[in-house]
């Protein structure tokens, strides 16, 4: 109970939480997300394709889109298997308990699936953090492990009331990394369950791709992390940490989210949120949505939606058959 990871809340961290905070208001006063459900999936494909890229995976977004949608793909198969591991373990976030070690297992089996022998298993050996060939640090003992990721979880847990989730979440990030305690993906993981922890606080971060600016400043995360490990606290981290989330927030207001939001993409979401339960014809639908061309419809409205498993439709066999209907998934 006297475990307390070394960190004091300093000017920085503080003038952070309040523009984020500022920033979430505004987006949850004039945005419905909830409404926008290739918008939440295109997140998770950039956050994984972001995630996976900082431990070397060389698939492209269009690769990592291309597998999780079930296509094939040429490259090297530990990494195709990678994009689907982590699609499945990004894919479990809303039922994940933040607190549970035994969920926290669980995912990281899903996360090195086919890849690690020990998957979904606490390490037995000595590890060290590497960017590239550098040495940020050496790791706990392999014995210390398991008594203390028990700490640390029982410290979020304890302070989840008292301690800001914007904090609270970049401090289980740092304290993580520096555990180490797998013998592979701790960086995925550690990713993966900082977005669970804001997540279960607001849902909101399921659009929000963290992982995409850490990506971006790939460089600056490693070294936060280096110097937080020499200075013996984790405040340059936290507030590292801070400064992504406050960044990254700027394009969910900007509606820019690095190419995410499109016309094909607005286009299904406003075909979506204009089907009721029913099933319609081109024609009702034409008249909903008040567009005078069937090809608009079908092209830029239907085509999109059907090839992502949003709609159906009653004829699957003609789909140009002028009894056609169409349906919401």
């Amino acid at each position: 109970m006297s475990y307390r990871p070394p960190y004091t809340i300093t000017d920085t961290m503080l003038k952070r939480v309040a523009s984020i905070m500022e920033k979430l208001g505004r987006i949850n006063d004039t945005t419905n997300l909830d409404k926008k459900p290739i918008l939440r999936k295109n997140t998770k494909i950039n956050s994984i394709h972001s995630s996976l890229a900082i431990e070397n995976n060389s698939l492209s977004l269009e690769q990592v889109k291309d597998v999780i949608e079930g296509k094939i793909v040429i490259g090297p198969k530990r990494e195709i298997q990678e994009v689907k591991n982590a699609y499945n373990a990004y894919n479990m976030i809303p039922d994940i308990d933040p607190y549970s070690i035994e969920d926290l297992l669980k995912v990281h089996e899903q996360m090195t699936f086919l890849i690690q022998p020990d998957a979904g298993s606490f390490r037995t050996n000595g590890e060290g953090v590497y960017d590239g060939n550098k040495l940020i640090f050496m790791c706990p003992p392999a014995k210390m492990v398991v008594p203390l990721i028990k700490d640390l979880f029982l410290y979020i847990l304890n302070n989840k009331d008292n301690i800001h989730p914007l904090i609270l979440s970049s401090i289980f990030h740092y304290e993580f990394v520096f555990i180490h305690p797998f013998s592979d993906g701790n960086g995925r993981m550690v990713r993966l369950w900082q977005n669970v922890l804001l997540y279960k606080w607001k849902p909101i971060f399921l659009y929000i791709p963290l992982e995409s600016k850490i990506k971006e400043y790939q460089k600056e995360y490693y070294e936060a992390i280096y110097k937080c490990h020499k200075a013996g606290n984790s405040n340059l981290f936290i507030e590292f940490m801070l400064k992504m989330i406050d960044e990254v927030i700027d394009k969910i207001e900007d509606n820019t989210l690095d190419r995410q939001i499109t016309t094909e993409i607005l286009n299904t979401e406003t075909l979506l949120n204009t089907m009721g339960e029913g099933v319609y014809s081109a024609r009702e639908l034409m008249e909903k949505l008040n567009i005078k061309s069937r090809d608009t419809l079908r092209n830029s409205y239907l085509k999109p939606a059907l090839e992502k498993g949003l709609v159906g439709c009653t004829n699957p066999d003609k789909i140009s058959s002028k009894n056609q209907k169409y349906y919401k998934i």
